[in-house]
């Protein structure tokens, strides 16, 4: 089963997959698809308020970032890594409980990424919004080195997350019923 929607001016056919009996979420991967990853990226920068970095989680949202970072003219882009890695010093971390993923898991930066971050105006980006838990965490992260989050962002809004307005975002993306109807 597939949805098909307009994103960023382009059709792409998203996988239904199963996150409950009930309950399946469109897959949209922008991992190998250059394309979506540099339209979604132009538009989201057209609404996008007036920024010094972009952080974002690891993974799904890191070519996202790059590319907003790059077609902006920052350059500055931070990821908040999935575990510590040898060559951060002073980690901070937090937890996130993602519909995406089976188990909780531990966002953190380092040294390097605090001070992108500290007294900057800070943008998050990210592929889906969904439940929110991963953007809480990223803007938990933004708070406790002393960055201004002066905005948060998504190509997708899915389910309930697409009537929030604390966030923007290109389309809404629908949940679904487990024969493809749009719950």
């Amino acid at each position: 089963m597939f949805y098909e929607m307009t994103i960023a001016g382009l059709k792409r056919r998203l996988p239904l997959c199963k996150i409950t009996d009930d309950l399946y979420i469109g897959a949209f991967i922008m991992f190998s698809d250059v394309e979506i990853t540099k339209k979604c990226a132009e538009e989201l920068l057209k609404k996008a308020p007036d920024f010094d970095v972009i952080i974002t989680a690891e993974s799904k949202g890191i070519p996202l970032a790059y590319e907003m970072a790059r077609q902006s003219g920052t350059d500055d882009y931070v990821v908040a890594r999935k575990g510590p890695k040898l060559y951060m010093k002073n980690i901070i971390t937090t937890e996130v409980d993602s519909i995406t993923t089976d188990h909780i898991q531990t966002l953190c930066l380092g040294d390097k990424e605090t001070q992108m971050l500290k007294g900057r105006r800070v943008l998050i980006v990210d592929d889906v919004i969904s439940t929110g838990q991963s953007l809480l965490s990223l803007e938990k992260l933004v708070d406790q080195v002393g960055g201004n989050i002066v905005g948060k962002m998504a190509v997708l809004a899915e389910g309930e997350a697409a009537n929030r307005d604390d966030i923007l975002f290109l389309e809404k993306l629908p949940v679904f019923n487990a024969d493809g109807s749009i719950k």
